[in-house]
């Protein structure tokens, strides 16, 4: 995307109209996968922090971010955090600077950063350390769909309209849910069917996952030349949404035994 103002891209999220990008599945996928990769100390910490709000896996609570707006005693909550969960780069070198795509501190890669701090800090509650980890797990997951982390004008891909089966979408609606689910099998299967492949190799923070994430749309074909898609879109890009998924799963497993694994107050 080219520039666009985050307040007015927050209060398009806020719109009901509006697709987000990864759905409930690709999130619960990323946790799933992601909980299989915790060192043991880690998984006691999670299952902890977990009965907070009486949740017992990781993939309970991969969708509460987005789930915010729909609770109204949350509403403030939802609207104070809509703009971390993407982050608009300015231009398509996919560099990402702070003071440019993070103005005071609204943008996906800056939130990453907020949480992990008050999910490692012994000092903060553990109803504090506990929303902090319901966060990381879904903004790790959305900070990896391309269309969260683009440079085009299009409110990532809302405005980029798609016809397909005859009727019309857009791009944003068909990455949330229609490219993984292509493989018509519920998403623990297709967890299983991804943690069988060897693990990607964790690296990088939040800054580094954004950029990656930029230079995907820009460059895996995300855009179609057409604005009619049939099914082998769909096909031709899944490998693509599940490997991202997949290096979402690892480096949150990273964040998490990193950050539980802190002995001290920050």
């Amino acid at each position: 995307m080219d520039r666009i103002p985050m307040l007015l891209f927050a209060l398009l999220l806020l719109s009901p109209n509006v697709a987000r990008a990864w759905g409930p599945a690709a999130h619960r996928m990323v946790a799933q996968l992601a909980q299989d990769q915790l060192a043991p100390a880690t998984r006691v910490d999670v299952k902890r922090l977990l009965a907070v709000t009486h949740d017992h896996q990781l993939a309970d609570v991969a969708t509460w971010a987005d789930d915010l707006r729909h609770l109204r005693e949350e509403r403030a909550l939802w609207r104070s955090t809509a703009p971390s969960h993407f982050v608009n780069f300015a231009s398509a070198s996919c560099r990402y600077d702070a003071a440019t795509e993070c103005a005071g501190g609204r943008c996906i890669v800056a939130a990453i950063e907020r949480n992990a701090h008050t999910l490692g800090d012994h000092s903060r509650t553990d109803a504090e350390r506990a929303q902090a980890l319901r966060f990381l797990v879904h903004y790790i997951g959305d900070v990896h769909q391309p269309l969260h982390a683009g440079y085009r004008k299009d409110k990532g891909g809302n405005a980029f309209q798609i016809r397909r089966k005859g009727r019309g979408t857009n791009l944003h609606a068909v990455w949330d849910s229609p490219v993984l689910a292509s493989r018509h099998i519920g998403w623990q299967r297709q967890a299983r069917l991804l943690a069988a492949r060897p693990l990607p190799r964790a690296s990088g923070g939040p800054r580094q996952w954004a950029e990656e994430s930029c230079r995907v749309s820009r460059d895996a074909g995300i855009y179609p030349h057409s604005h009619r898609l049939d099914d082998a879109y769909l096909v031709r890009m899944r490998p693509l949404a599940e490997e991202r998924v997949r290096n979402a799963a690892s480096r949150l497993a990273m964040v998490l035994n990193r950050e539980l694994g802190r002995k001290s107050h920050r």
